[in-house]
């Protein structure tokens, strides 16, 4: 089993951060909240989610360019998981396509 792909519409909740790892690789983050309503046994059920994205790469960096609060969104991505220093975990949806929805 290799597959680990998502897509998900959203809204922009913040500019994205831009750092450089300690490996000369830039990144960006932003956070991406996701509504809709969803069939579930047959009945609607409204859905909301965060998700951090992570943009790596020095040819994915224009991705992040034109990003600001607010703007719709759709990422699409691989899902890892990641530990923070404080010892938290959570998903991480590590980007390669962000197109604008209008």
């Amino acid at each position: 089993m290799n597959t680990n792909r998502l897509v998900l519409s959203g809204t922009v909740l913040r500019p994205p951060k831009k750092a450089t790892g300690i490996n000369g690789i830039p990144h960006g983050y932003f956070i991406l909240e996701h509504r809709s309503m969803q069939q579930e046994a047959g009945l609607n059920r409204p859905v909301y989610c965060r998700i951090q994205v992570v943009v790596s790469g020095q040819q994915s960096q224009p991705l992040l360019d034109n990003l600001d609060s607010g703007h719709a969104i759709q990422v699409a991505g691989f899902l890892a998981w990641q530990q923070g220093r404080n010892g938290q975990s959570r998903l991480i949806l590590h980007a390669d396509s962000i197109e604008p929805i209008s």
